[in-house]
């Protein structure tokens, strides 16, 4: 691999880490970038997926203090989590690469658009969390199962494609959770860690062959940076700047996609 391309998947990995700990959709900086350098997508998306488990880890690391107080919930989103994520890998491993080679360009048209209205979801959450005066020591058993299975279901989504599926997080937990948006977020970093984990596993132990392990290092050396920085100094960075670069970045994979 010529240094130029390790350099741009380095890179590509420190923004995907710091962006998954601010807000979300990593994968797509990291992806394309595989994609546009002749990657096929099936092992741009696994290989993706194991590289950014550095960053999940570094983030969850770096929003540790928001995380407290919340495990009485999360022992419920975590297993949905897990099993939701097996799901979705398996679909990813079992479905035709075929398949995968077409829904992928709808998926990261979705996810696109979930960049751009993530503002408002996240407007949203914030909303109902301040309007909100319980603790979550007082969610009911319906919010509770309700949290669990749209858990689940985002995490369906992340095992067979990982990208925004932060900024479906962050729209559930907003929805049910009377928390504040920094909290909601820790718990995002740390579920979609779990996920990226379980598909990481599933890939690594079903499809080795199919994945490229010069890519998931680079990936994990710029991604564990990057989390790191984005969960420490990642509120001081501009939203906006963040997803316009997303967006730049996620057509041009888009567009390598549709014209290979």
């Amino acid at each position: 691999m010529p240094v130029t391309q390790m350099v741009l998947i380095i890179l590509a990995g420190v923004g995907a880490g710091a962006i998954n700990a601010v807000v979300g959709s990593g994968t797509l900086v990291t992806f394309p970038t595989l994609v546009t350098l002749g990657f096929a997508p099936l092992t741009a998306t696994i290989s993706n997926s194991i590289g950014l488990v550095a960053g999940g880890l570094s983030g969850t690391l770096a929003y540790r203090r928001e995380l407290r107080g919340q495990w009485g919930r999360l022992r419920w989103q975590v297993p949905g989590s897990l099993l939701g994520a097996l799901l979705g890998a398996y679909l990813l491993l079992h479905l035709p690469e075929s398949v995968f080679n077409r829904v992928v360009p709808v998926l990261l048209v979705l996810a696109l658009v979930l960049v751009v209205v993530g503002p408002k979801i996240q407007a949203i959450a914030q909303r109902h969390a301040e309007q909100a005066g319980r603790s979550v020591a007082q969610l009911s058993r319906r919010r509770t199962v309700a949290l669990t299975l749209g858990t689940f279901a985002v995490a369906v989504y992340g095992g067979y494609f990982s990208a925004a599926q932060g900024i479906l997080l962050i729209g559930v937990m907003g929805v049910l959770l009377p928390e504040s948006m920094q909290r909601m977020n820790a718990a995002k970093v740390l579920l979609t860690t779990v996920v990226n984990v379980v598909a990481a596993l599933a890939y690594i132990t079903t499809a080795f062959d199919r994945i490229s392990w010069p890519a998931v290092g680079l990936i994990a050396i710029g991604s564990l940076i990057g989390g790191y920085l984005g969960g420490h100094y990642g509120r001081r960075l501009s939203p906006n700047a963040l997803r316009a670069m997303i967006l730049v970045v996620g057509l041009i994979g888009l567009y390598r996609l549709l014209t290979v």
